[in-house]
């Protein structure tokens, strides 16, 4: 906004003739001069100058005097009156405009920026709207996250060697919870780091709905010296990026959490697929000890079968097989381990804990055996014929494998024993570890089978026999 002058105020046609009316009207000589002495108005005689001069003022500014005798004063204070409205004007109007520009910069930003669903996409969205409204060399946006802490997610400009700078003015903001402009970072009584050299800094943080997403900053390593204005167009952007972060970062989680719905649905029933996920209890999926009952099933000679076949008609057959063995066991609140080949790998009591884990498991493996004669193949009925083996105990369960791919699956000597025992059983038996009948003998009927030797264990198992 140009400095108020008191030659333009009196160029103003309502101004003159205000004056002039009034000048006439007191019918005394007198002279306007501004601050350098130029007549502006008003007689220049010899006689006025020794006359009083009276200051023509608003807010403690002298803009000129009125030489003349004790009535000049009122012409003086009239100015000052009009230089004051003038004054208020121009702020007003200055005000309209940063009010235009803000409401104009909301309207046109909010539309980009709800089409944007990528954090970082986002963020360089609004450095770019930002460089544009407000002079800057160089900025960034970091976001403040649980694990990983501080995160640069956009930048522009010459990023240093060192980004000191870059995290302490955003843990400032982050700190305070408000925006700060930083003029001669150098002098500045924060006693900032400035190994880039920057000369201002003007910073806000993104507040979300709940806390503090991170912070929003930009600079100029030019003789710039930002404004309460600029600070003020910079929260309003902010206000506008904290709302389209958190749809993003909702977003990327619901994609997270779609994935692994969908890969845990292929192991796990759906109704503990929505536990875990309602709780947010992906920490079960991390490598853990637990108790839990295992069951093995195998097709009795499959690859005789499979050589009385063309292989895509096995596969067809093994899929269909697969479909109706999976339905039991996610019935039974059972977990699918994993396939390997013809053989099926259950698991129950993980990743989510359950009551008669054992009880289940037997139920599980008769109702897998009675499927079989439903099947509506009736090849299926009359060639696969299954063998399953059970075994309960402490075993360690979790995500296993490389940081690119992970496997859920199980380890421990209850494993190697349901195994066992998976391979001893003939077509349509269900043998059972001491540990399993312990837990059901009230529940189902048994018979003893035996004992058997696993490698690795220097005892012998007992093996029971499920009568159903």
């Amino acid at each position: 906004m140009s400095k108020l002058c008191l030659k333009r105020l009196l160029a103003k046609k309502e101004t003159q003739q205000l004056i002039e009316k009034t000048i006439a009207a007191i019918a005394s000589p007198l002279a306007i001069i501004d601050c350098e002495g130029n007549l502006l108005m008003g007689d220049d005689s010899p006689k006025l100058i020794l006359q009083e001069k009276y200051p023509v003022q608003t807010r403690d500014i002298t803009l000129g005097w009125v030489k003349g005798n004790e009535k000049a004063e009122a012409i003086a204070n009239l100015l000052g009156y009009l230089s004051e409205r003038e004054q208020e004007r121009r702020e007003l109007a200055r005000e309209t405009l940063d009010r235009y520009k803000e409401i104009n910069l909301l309207y046109s930003i909010s539309d980009k920026l709800t089409s944007q669903l990528k954090l970082e996409e986002v963020a360089q969205l609004v450095l770019d709207e930002a460089k544009r409204l407000i002079s800057a060399t160089s900025g960034w946006v970091m976001l403040l996250e649980e694990e990983e802490g501080l995160r640069k997610i956009a930048a522009f400009g010459e990023e240093g060697e060192d980004c000191n700078l870059e995290r302490e003015v955003t843990n400032l903001l982050l700190d305070t919870g408000k925006g700060e402009i930083f003029n001669g970072i150098d002098r500045d009584i924060h006693h900032l780091i400035n190994r880039d050299r920057l000369n201002s800094l003007i910073g806000v943080p993104l507040k979300g709905r709940e806390k503090i997403l991170g912070a929003i900053v930009i600079g100029s390593d030019r003789d710039k010296y930002y404004t309460a204005a600029e600070l003020k167009l910079l929260n309003a952007l902010a206000s506008q990026t904290a709302t389209a972060i958190e749809n993003a970062i909702l977003y990327l989680k619901h994609l997270q959490e779609e994935r692994i719905k969908s890969n845990l649905e292929r192991y796990i029933s759906a109704p503990v697929v929505e536990t875990i996920l309602a709780n947010q209890n992906l920490a079960a999926l991390q490598p853990k000890r637990r108790n839990v009952t295992v069951l093995f099933s195998d097709i009795r000679n499959f690859t005789t079968k499979c050589e009385e076949l063309p292989p895509e008609k096995i596969v067809n057959y093994l899929n269909e097989y697969f479909t109706h063995m999976v339905d039991v066991i996610f019935n039974h609140q059972g977990t699918v381990n994993k396939f390997v080949g013809d053989m099926i790998v259950a698991l129950f009591g993980a990743p989510s804990a359950i009551a008669d884990a054992e009880k289940r498991a037997i139920a599980t493996a008769i109702n897998m055996q009675r499927r079989l004669d439903l099947i509506p193949s009736r090849w299926i009925g009359e060639n696969f014929l299954t063998g399953i083996g059970l075994s309960s105990g402490s075993v360690v369960v979790g995500n296993v494998g490389s940081p690119t791919h992970t496997d859920y699956t199980a380890i421990g000597d209850e494993v190697n024993i349901a195994s066992r025992l998976q391979s001893l059983a003939k077509g349509g038996q269900i043998l059972v570890s001491r540990s399993v009948y312990e837990k059901t003998y009230l529940d189902f009927r048994f018979r003893e089978f035996g004992t058997i030797h696993v490698k690795g264990k220097r005892r012998s198992v007992e093996v029971f026999e499920v009568l159903y």
